[in-house]
């Protein structure tokens, strides 16, 4: 039997992103365990996987404690696991994870592989930050068997500062989205018109839609000050999100005036719903690897707002959908204008982006993870291997 553990830092990250790969492996008549800190609480995690393991670790990627406890953990479950491949993601779990793991790599198993969701580095970033990270990047390269990077700025790094031999890195279009799911065809018109009512709106009233995490690197104000620099009393922006910056968020609507027409809404399970509402998505972000939401809101054919970051910059190429500079709020609230005004152009965005997104399309990606796993475990044979 062929046995897999994936690691992240938090379950909402395996929550988020890694439910169905580890479904289909296990469809495969894989063994599919998980690692997180806290993740023995999650009940979807305990569905899904066969086993699960706590582990202790702080978010923050700088903090030394992460390196005297968790390694310990890491290995013992390793050993007791008898795993054919680590793949970790997220930067705390990844270079702990391989840190743990180090002296393990002249053995045949297990396979260390890294899905980078954008490397903390970045053509955004303070160049001392980016310098920290990147000889970190490089340390932690030199204990991987494979590298995976979801965007082209990250490859083009990887290959520039040679992070690991070019014949171990892959390039691989995000995570997936599944394409059933976010699908306008299964969001009913009662549907849309509840979520609306909800939000106090009329069937034709515009709203701005915007979905993600309240945290600083989204900029989340950002879209706030361009929906007040708007001033158009007709329009409502929401918020699908929590995080750190919601109070903040609320104190500045009423600071801007724009408090009737701003909504907090917090998590949601309805996302593919709100954006059919929506009359466009906008995401101010400063960081990304390849976005979710982006992905998401090209599925559900609703125009696109974002910042031009890598991965953003990747999805909205060809004229998919609107980019404007980071921080640069006048230009963002141009762009919403732009999209009130011209509704036929940005149908034609919507389409095309709509189009592109296929690309990205969640059976494709788990074939490029077949692949992957076969080239990492010759030693093995698998029941199917897709090229990529």
């Amino acid at each position: 039997m062929n046995k897999l553990l994936m690691v992240a830092t938090i379950p909402d990250t395996i929550r988020g992103f890694l439910l169905p790969f580890a479904s289909h492996f296990r469809h495969q008549g894989w063994q599919v365990d998980a690692m997180a800190c806290g993740i023995s609480a999650s009940p979807e995690c305990l569905q899904t996987f066969d086993r699960v393991w706590d582990v202790e670790w702080s978010r923050n990627p700088l903090d030394p404690g992460n390196l005297l406890v968790a390694p310990r953990i890491i290995q013992a479950a390793v050993q007791e696991g008898g795993y054919d491949i680590v793949h970790v993601h997220t930067p705390v779990a990844a270079f702990v994870t391989r840190y743990a793991l180090k002296n393990r790599r002249q053995q045949q198993k297990p396979q260390v592989i890294y899905t980078a969701h954008g490397f903390h580095f970045h053509s955004s970033g303070k160049p001392l930050k980016n310098a920290v990270f990147l000889a970190l990047e490089k340390l932690a390269g030199s204990w991987t068997d494979y590298l995976v990077v979801i965007n082209r700025e990250d490859e083009e790094a990887a290959k520039r500062y040679n992070i690991i031999p070019s014949e171990r890195l892959c390039y691989m279009p995000g995570i997936g989205v599944d394409l059933n799911y976010y699908s306008r065809d299964r969001i009913s018109e009662t549907a849309v018109e509840r979520v609306r009512q909800e939000l106090g709106l009329t069937p034709t009233a515009p709203l701005f839609l915007s979905v993600g995490e309240l945290t600083k690197r989204k900029h989340p104000e950002d879209v706030l000050r361009a929906f007040a620099l708007l001033r158009r009393k007709e329009a409502s922006l929401a918020f699908a999100g929590n995080g750190p910056l919601m109070e903040q968020m609320q104190q500045l609507a009423s600071q801007l005036g724009v408090q009737n027409q701003v909504h907090f809404l917090g998590m949601r399970r309805d996302i593919p719903t709100l954006m059919c509402a929506a009359t466009t998505t906008v995401l101010a972000s400063e960081q990304e690897g390849l976005p979710r939401c982006v992905m998401e809101s090209m599925a559900m054919q609703t125009p696109i707002i974002g910042t031009s970051i890598r991965g953003t910059r990747d999805l909205l190429a060809g004229g998919c959908g609107l980019l404007v500079n980071v921080r640069d709020m006048e230009a963002l609230a141009a762009a919403m204008a732009w999209i009130l005004d011209n509704p036929q152009g940005a149908r034609v965005l919507a389409h095309r982006a709509h189009r592109r997104v296929a690309d990205y399309e969640l059976s494709q990606i788990l074939q490029y993870h077949e692949a992957l796993y076969a080239q990492a475990m010759p030693y093995k044979a698998l029941a199917s291997v897709a090229r990529y």
